[in-house]
């Protein structure tokens, strides 16, 4: 699968500033840089938007990405506002990131760190029936939070 790639800031593709790119042929992801102006400080709870410098376009509504947080960014507090960014098939727009710092210390992101991954996942895409009850019930029924028991 090849998907089109639009570099959207000019620094991408010069010195310090390499396309993104999966890092490892096993790697899932593609990394994303944080490309701000200037060095930002997010202090713990502090957010702020930042773009990723490119436009992906997946075209195929069979699949969709997910922007993700590197997991050594999660360990420093760097945290998607919504979890995950869930970019569909017919975006082609910058990929932005809302995010925030979860952390207890100043999170600081300079321009091309690399701060998250686009993953691409097949998705199904279910017709809705509308209907009075389900035609099967279930153990669980409708028990929500906590209605399996605990752990021991």
């Amino acid at each position: 699968m090849k998907l089109q790639m639009k570099i959207i800031d000019p620094r991408i593709g010069t010195p310090g500033f390499p396309v993104p790119a999966r890092q490892t042929p096993e790697s899932a992801g593609i990394d994303l840089m944080a490309m701000v102006p200037e060095t930002l400080t997010l202090n713990p709870g502090d957010s702020a938007k930042i773009g990723a410098g490119v436009a992906i376009y997946l075209k195929d509504p069979n699949f969709v990405g997910f922007v993700i947080p590197r997991s050594g960014m999660g360990s420093k507090g760097f945290s998607l506002k919504n979890t995950i960014g869930v970019i569909d098939a017919d975006y082609q727009g910058e990929l932005l990131m809302m995010v925030k710092n979860t952390g207890e210390a100043p999170l600081v992101i300079n321009p091309g760190d690399r701060v998250a991954q686009y993953v691409v996942v097949p998705v199904a895409l279910p017709g809705l029936d509308v209907v009075e009850t389900f035609d099967t019930s279930t153990h669980r029924g409708t028990g929500g939070f906590g209605s399996t028991g605990t752990a021991s």
